[in-house]
């Protein structure tokens, strides 16, 4: 039953976030308004840490499951992907590799951040 609730905050928050997508005019898919919400009700305590740990942390092991449908969707659309194959492949290598760049200079940043910010409370 604990699953059963935890699992219905989650899908609350995703269908607010399929209604503000229609309200908002702007370009965002739900699942980011979605995403945005539940981490700001879980970092302003609106939903408890507690409520939603089990379950999502059950949703992100099962996630690479989640990935079957869109990979036989393209199986099915090969006749339309083939002639563009290199051009696919060539866009997802180079916008993984700009995404981890991206990602591992936050990364220093932010530790970079944290380490001066404890060096001064220190002195």
């Amino acid at each position: 039953m604990k699953w059963m609730k935890q699992f219905g905050i989650i899908l609350l928050v995703s269908f607010v976030g399929e209604v503000l997508e229609k309200w908002i005019p702007l370009p965002i898919p739900a699942s980011i308004y979605g995403i945005i919400l539940l981490f700001l009700c879980l970092k302003l305590r609106i939903i408890p840490h507690e409520s939603v740990h089990e379950t999502g942390k059950f949703l992100i092991e099962i996630m690479p499951l989640m990935f079957i449908p869109a990979a036989v969707g393209l199986l099915e659309t090969w006749d339309v992907i083939a002639p563009a194959w290199l051009e696919y492949v060539a866009v997802t290598v180079l916008s993984t590799w700009i995404v981890m760049i991206i990602s591992g200079m936050v990364t220093q940043s932010v530790i970079r951040h944290r380490k001066k910010g404890v060096q001064e409370n220190h002195v």
